[in-house]
């Protein structure tokens, strides 16, 4: 069997033909095997989803209890047939619930990471290195100027800024789903034990991340009435990103504007956005990742769904590993990765 004849890009994403499903698919299909909670890969009104426990749950809290026809719980590690071809997810080290998704047939083997990073994060399982034929990879920082730091190094930023500005508010820019979670605990582990303050849009995955097991600690809405601005000096406040510059930022005592995400890595865009506390956390592989991956997995070929794929396949070239763009559409880059 060729892998085309497997798995192939459609313009409703990856489809396996043999097994009659697609993989994170970005318009509506019969049967959907989705790997991660982001709205970029799981999308509503699918026939059938099948998807890890938490991505189901972060899937209902997004868009409703009837956001596909049925529902099918993926376990881990745990292979079962669709159509005649193997399934099998393992951990993605995303976010919660994230998954590679390993599909088989007559001795082929074909990983689609979907979205993944190395480094370590308390809210999530690792990433589990699946030897392959195929691997199909992402390459959102692919790269070589994103080496992303030690995550801890950039917590210890944030709490070195909050004792060095015991006045202000700290507003910490990070996506609602993953990155705001990892956030708060990765802030947890360090010590810091004062209720960490939440924007509106960020209450519900937060508290669905805490009944799934991820303890976040004391948490509070960050609303300020009554003139009591003076109450939020020395506060975390977890915002979306795009809300440091807005005029919901200027409620909180001299706000201190931080954003977590890999793009911090770019200092231009930092000042672009007004971020006076860069902090580069991402819920992605950075180019070291991308590459010692692929060597892990030691796969035949290497397929770039979306990203900076024409360095990724560069540098496969260079290592006698067969590769090629797959030049998906309807992934993009999150704001807050």
């Amino acid at each position: 069997m060729r892998p085309e004849d497997l798995l192939c890009p459609t313009p409703a994403g990856l489809y396996c033909r043999p097994g009659d499903f697609h993989i994170d698919p970005v318009r509506p299909v019969d049967r959907a095997l989705v790997t991660h909670g982001h709205s970029d890969h799981a999308r509503s009104g699918h026939g059938a989803v099948m998807a890890t426990a938490e991505t189901l749950a972060i899937m209902a809290v997004r868009y409703g209890e009837d956001f596909a026809g049925a529902r099918q719980v993926a376990k881990l590690g745990e292979t079962v047939s669709v159509g005649g071809v193997s399934v099998t997810f393992q951990p993605a080290g995303h976010v919660l619930g994230s998954a590679q998704i390993v599909v088989e047939k007559e001795g082929l083997r074909i990983v689609a990471s979907g979205d993944y990073k190395r480094a370590p994060d308390p809210t999530c399982l690792p990433f589990v290195p699946v030897p392959c034929d195929i691997f199909i990879t992402e390459a959102t920082f692919g790269l070589p100027v994103f080496r992303h730091p030690d995550p801890k190094r950039e917590i210890a930023k944030l709490i070195a800024s909050l004792a060095q500005f015991p006045e202000g508010a700290h507003l910490v820019g990070a996506y609602s789903l993953g990155k705001a979670q990892r956030v708060i605990r990765m802030l947890r582990d360090a010590g810091y034990d004062r209720t960490i303050y939440l924007h509106g849009s960020m209450e519900r995955l937060c508290r669905l991340y805490e009944s799934l097991g991820v303890a976040l600690g004391p948490l509070a809405p960050a609303t300020v009435a009554g003139g009591k601005k003076g109450e939020f000096a020395g506060a975390v406040v977890v915002c979306p990103p795009s809300e440091i510059a807005e005029r919901w930022a200027r409620r909180f005592p001299e706000p201190v504007p931080a954003v977590a995400s890999g793009w911090m890595r770019i200092r231009l865009r930092a000042k672009q956005a007004g971020v006076e506390l860069p902090l580069i956390l991402s819920d992605h592989a950075d180019w070291d990742e991308l590459t010692a991956t692929i060597a892990e997995v030691r796969p035949a070929e290497v397929w770039v769904t979306h990203g900076r794929e024409e360095a990724l396949v560069r540098w496969c070239a260079l290592s006698q590993i067969a590769a090629k763009p797959l030049h998906m559409v309807g992934y993009e880059d999150e704001a807050g990765e």
